[in-house]
């Protein structure tokens, strides 16, 4: 095996901040110090990479002197820190409002992740796969997300199984939170046409009419809707993109909210530097 060096595009603010987490944890669980195959600062280097290039985690572990179990062991820990540093949704909500924005953008994606052979009966009564997106068709967990106007992911929700709609997910997820910020904090939350029925608040196209057509004042209203709920699909984009572990989710389905949400942090620690 050829060892050779690499650049890793993360600013080093980034590496600083998930060492500090990381350092936190150790004193959390009383690791003494010198008991580490790394220290924080290598162990953040290393859980970024993976997360920025979606190397195999064992030789990327070897290129820092870590064994299979270990370096499996020292990613999730990475991504379990950086997972807790998460907002919750009424907290997302709420900064949201007092920053001023007129409203956000709610969407749902499947991550695609290994195939998962867990069965669950559907509404009609036939067994399927639960991972298994009809819309994405691939096996997947479903994520909701709310983004600010300018498709900066705001909040990101926990994993549900790929075969939940978009409207189910969010029902469950957020829902609640999102009628409260319309009713209490005059933040709207505009999203697709899978999420009709969601209720006051939450505002989607209007679908037109079986053998019929809209007519030009909905016609008009779903243009502008669409043109400021665009940007919510950047959101998304700025997640997957940037963190290339997202693009094929190779842990445990049920964990995938997680990683995301590892992914939320790092994009909103970058964007707050940047601004």
């Amino acid at each position: 095996m050829i060892a050779y060096s690499a650049m890793l595009d993360v600013p080093r603010e980034l590496v600083d901040y998930v060492s500090r987490l990381l350092a936190g944890e150790r004193r959390r669980l009383g690791t003494r110090r010198g008991t580490r195959a790394l220290t924080p600062w290598k162990q953040a280097v290393f859980v970024l990479a993976w997360m920025r290039k979606r190397d195999d985690v064992a030789i990327l572990g070897t290129g820092f002197g870590l064994g299979r179990s270990t370096a499996y062991r020292y990613r999730d820990e990475g991504v379990k820190v950086l997972a807790a540093q998460a907002p919750e949704l009424r907290e997302a909500l709420e900064r949201a409002a007092a920053e001023g924005m007129a409203y956000v953008i709610l969407d749902g994606k499947i991550f695609e992740t290994d195939r998962v052979g867990e069965k669950t009966v559907s509404v009609k009564d036939e067994v399927i796969d639960l991972w298994y997106s009809g819309k994405a068709r691939t096996q997947g967990a479903n994520i909701q997300a709310v983004s600010s106007p300018q498709g900066i992911p705001l909040w990101v929700s926990d994993e549900n199984p790929g075969s939940i709609h978009d409207i189910n997910a969010a029902r469950e997820l957020a829902f609640a939170d999102l009628y409260r910020a319309a009713t209490h904090l005059n933040l709207p939350t505009l999203a697709d046409s899978g999420y009709e029925g969601a209720g006051i608040g939450v505002h989607t196209p209007v679908k037109q009419p079986p053998g019929e057509h809209l007519h030009v004042d909905n016609r008009a209203y779903n243009a502008l809707l669409r043109g400021m709920r665009a940007l919510g699909e950047r959101g998304f984009a700025l997640l997957s993109q940037r963190w290339r572990a997202l693009q094929r989710i190779t842990i445990s389905p049920e964990r995938a909210g997680g990683l995301v949400k590892a992914a939320l942090v790092l994009t909103q620690f970058e964007h707050q530097m940047i601004s």
